[in-house]
């Protein structure tokens, strides 16, 4: 689903920056946009995410009249805010000064160009992205729900062997993979380890769950696409004599905990969305054509 503001009446005047301060040395570029929007009649404030010091960005000081997010780093900062911001229901758009930044639609020379159509009034579309919900479960206790945009993972750690991944969609037992690991990825996080590892290319502004093994050991094992609304459940079988098998749980790439033999962890649609704000008025079919035919988009 996606929203197009048209028109001046729809010129943004209140931004808020979230940087990267790793990817934006002295903050350069962060201090660049931040008078850019001020000598240009905006309101805009910025703050630093320390992610490396296990400190993420204070939402709190975020003001509630706030009607864009500049995230400036990379893919992984852009993660982050939209996790962090989902339950404000502000759009956000990312400026890259990373090495990919596929989610990003802004680069560090375009950022400029790209604030002032936002000051101006000019086009864009705010696309509504589906969240991923995920919860573990031990001795029948759920845990903690986190939040992923674009995956959630379970792989192996420490032995090198294959784990046995039982999965079960919405309580009915589906298959039982042998292999690395297993993805559930969104439509957004389609085309970044779910499609390395061989799983289909999605519209990201689909609603569906993307279902894909990691290096599986059996010919037979592909990607599953289910519904939005379908849960999963997924279990770590116990090796063959007993043996306790573990394995790690990533969250958009960040590890959060394990899985021991007997538990599980259950993946949904999260209740809540995030807006990823696109300047670029080229479609879906017409990006996914450039990077197939080797193009930087």
């Amino acid at each position: 689903m996606q929203t197009r503001k048209e028109g001046a009446s729809c010129a943004m005047k209140h931004f808020y920056i979230i940087v990267n301060p790793r990817r934006d040395q002295q903050l350069r570029l962060t201090k660049e946009i931040y008078n850019f929007i001020l000598e240009n009649g905006g309101v805009c404030d910025y703050q630093v995410n320390r992610e490396e010091e296990g400190k993420s960005f204070d939402e709190g000081k975020i003001p509630e009249d706030t009607e864009c997010i500049l995230v400036v780093g990379g893919d992984g900062a852009l993660l982050r805010a939209a996790r962090n911001m989902a339950e404000r229901n502000i759009p956000l758009i990312g400026i890259n000064t990373g090495h990919v930044g596929y989610l990003c639609e802004l680069e560090e020379e375009t950022a400029i160009q790209g604030i002032r159509r936002l000051l101006d009034g000019e086009d864009y579309v705010v696309e509504k992205r589906m969240l991923l919900s995920g919860r573990s479960v031990s001795q029948g206790t759920m845990g903690e729900e986190r939040l992923a945009l674009n995956d959630i993972v379970i792989h192996r750690c420490g032995a090198l062997q294959v784990m046995d991944l039982v999965i079960s969609v919405n309580g009915e037992y589906l298959n039982t993979y042998s292999a690395d690991g297993i993805i559930i990825a969104t439509p957004t996080g389609s085309t970044a380890y779910s499609m390395s590892a061989g799983g289909p290319i999605v519209d990201p502004k689909a609603e569906l769950l993307v279902v894909t093994p990691i290096s599986p050991h059996t010919l037979n094992a592909k990607s599953i696409v289910l519904g939005a609304e379908d849960e999963i459940t997924i279990e770590v079988k116990a090796r063959s004599g007993g043996q306790e098998e573990k394995a790690e749980i990533s969250f958009d790439g960040a590890p959060v905990g394990a899985l021991r033999s007997g538990e599980q962890i259950v993946v949904k649609k999260a209740q809540s969305y995030t807006g990823i704000l696109k300047l670029s008025r080229l479609s879906f079919l017409e990006r996914l054509r450039e990077k197939l035919q080797g193009c930087r988009l």
